[in-house]
């Protein structure tokens, strides 16, 4: 039975013989297609890989961006245009065929444009030089790829392309008004590519909030807070504030105080301030600025010193005033001398005024 089909039987106006060739034509063509795609790519892959030429690169990642349901829907496609249909199926065909092979043209071409941009931006050490911009760039040219796509397609089916644009333009400005604050995002990820006040890694602080850039992207910049979780703030949002960028910073200035009681022997002063500079000064990664007695307070005479820790890392800075406080207590506990603490005095209410007692803020 199946072989008398085979031989007299039909199907949509085409003999069952050709139905199977076509089959058999689109399953070896699909084959066929595919692993020389593949081929090809793990050929160029390892010649690329021993000889480190930019190119071979790029046509590795052109070859990656063939996909295989595209190749089977256009040995598919074209098996059945050989078949003999009525014309306007005929017709969808064609049309079909164009589709598809215009789709695997797109995937090709915006690997390439795209491998080749970020070949080119690509520092000695194989990151983006302009990460943010790279993306912007990256977007916008898939933009236009997909658009000449769709374009192309349109001529090919009959539509008069100058009155479709010109009717893009008109209904682009309402667009344009309606996507008005992700237009504004758009535009500040393109002012933070070109100005760079912050790149990925790095530990910036805004408003309220601090954390590390994780992600700069086409509408919102993502942060690691120092908590835990992840902030996505928009990009026009995030320019509007002032941007403290503590990666960038070549060293730490550190002010910090202490108080000495007003009874502390004037004799001991000088050398308290020399001791405390001593101590900062025998740091190897700090740079002495000053130290001095800065002024009377309420309760205490109020000693201020400065100095600069020559690497910015916070954990270094810690690490060191912790050694010169420790430095200090010793130093005073060997001269005598307490730190000052605000405390409160009672005095005996004088004896023609009203009975209890007066409290006053007491002099250490």
């Amino acid at each position: 039975m199946l072989h008398d089909w085979l031989l007299h039987g039909s199907w949509l106006g085409n003999p069952a013989v050709a139905w199977v060739s076509a089959g058999i034509g689109a399953l070896l063509g699909y084959v066929l297609a595919h692993t020389l795609a593949w081929f090809l790519k793990s050929r160029i892959t390892r010649l690329a890989e021993r000889t480190q030429r930019p190119g071979l690169f790029v046509a590795a990642k052109v070859l990656a961006a063939t996909r295989g349901w595209l190749l089977a829907l256009i040995a598919i496609v074209v098996a059945l245009d050989f078949l003999r249909f009525r014309n306007p199926t005929s017709h969808w065909l064609e049309q079909l065929i164009f589709l598809l092979v215009g789709i695997q043209l797109a995937f090709w071409a915006g690997a390439f444009v795209v491998g080749w941009i970020n070949r080119s931006a690509t520092r000695a050490d194989h990151k983006p030089a302009n990460p943010v911009m790279l993306g912007v760039l990256t977007w916008l040219i898939q933009f236009a790829i997909w658009i000449t796509l769709l374009l192309a397609l349109l001529a090919n089916g009959g539509v008069k392309i100058t009155a479709f644009v010109a009717s893009l333009g008109v209904g682009g400005v309402a667009v344009a008004l309606a996507l008005q604050n992700v237009l504004t995002d758009l535009f500040s990820s393109i002012a933070i590519g070109l100005d760079k006040p912050f790149e990925v890694g790095e530990f910036i602080a805004f408003g309220d909030e601090s954390g590390t850039v994780s992600k700069v992207g086409i509408k919102s910049t993502r942060i690691q807070s120092l908590s835990g979780e992840e902030l996505a703030v928009s990009n026009s949002v995030l320019l509007k504030n002032l941007i403290h960028n503590y990666s960038r910073r070549q060293e730490r200035r550190v002010v910090f105080n202490f108080r000495l009681p007003f009874d502390t022997p004037r004799a001991k002063i000088p050398e308290a301030i020399a001791r405390v500079r001593g101590y900062i000064e025998r740091e190897k990664l700090t740079r002495f600025e000053r130290g001095y007695l800065s002024g009377f307070g309420d309760y205490a005479l109020e000693f201020e010193f400065v100095y600069y820790v020559l690497e910015p890392g916070y954990d270094t800075f810690v690490a060191i005033q912790q050694r010169i406080n420790l430095a200090i207590l010793g130093a005073f506990d060997e001269l005598g001398i307490a730190l000052a603490v605000p405390a409160r005095q009672l005095q005996p209410a004088a004896a023609t005024g009203s009975p209890g007692v007066h409290v006053s803020r007491a002099v250490e």
